[in-house]
């Protein structure tokens, strides 16, 4: 039994693994550590490379369009946009009919890119060592999550 009143309450804390947004945080960084390596060979960052797998499922988008898509800002979008066309993979154009919007597409080295880079899916996956259906239940999860949160936001 706890001496002091302090003691019973630093009993109450839960330990660092027991928090959820803990276990999310290094789950994060251990998928993103993971791709490193695996995008290295492709000149590309983790950022860069959901970007471009957000313009093969999509097709031509707006700089709009594709930050509510991946949940990123204009502020962070932006420079990865202007890399990907420094690389040569995306095409950024203002609209002829309002100026204010850019939209961006892919380059044919950049469509290129999504045959090369197809090997890395299942790389991750060997990784991450999930069973299907488990990879799909903690997909599931974590759309729930973020969406409950997205919700109360």
């Amino acid at each position: 039994m706890p001496s002091t009143r302090a003691e019973a309450h630093e009993e109450e804390f839960l330990r660092l693994d027991e928090f959820l947004c803990f276990v999310l945080y290094s789950a994060h960084r251990a998928v993103t550590n993971a791709y490193r390596p695996l995008l290295d060979e492709f000149g590309l960052t983790y950022p860069q490379y959901l970007v471009l797998v957000a313009l093969y499922e999509n097709g031509r988008s707006s700089v709009k369009g594709l930050g509510a898509t991946l949940n990123l800002d204009y502020g962070t979008l932006t420079p990865l946009l202007k890399r990907l066309e420094a690389n040569g993979l995306v095409l950024r154009r203002r609209r002829t009919d309002d100026e204010r919007q850019v939209t961006v597409s892919l380059t044919e080295e950049g469509a290129a890119l999504r045959r090369r880079a197809a090997s890395l899916v299942p790389a991750l996956d060997e990784i991450m060592g999930l069973a299907g259906a488990e990879m799909e239940q903690l997909k599931t999860l974590l759309r729930t999550l973020t969406a409950n949160i997205a919700a109360r936001a």
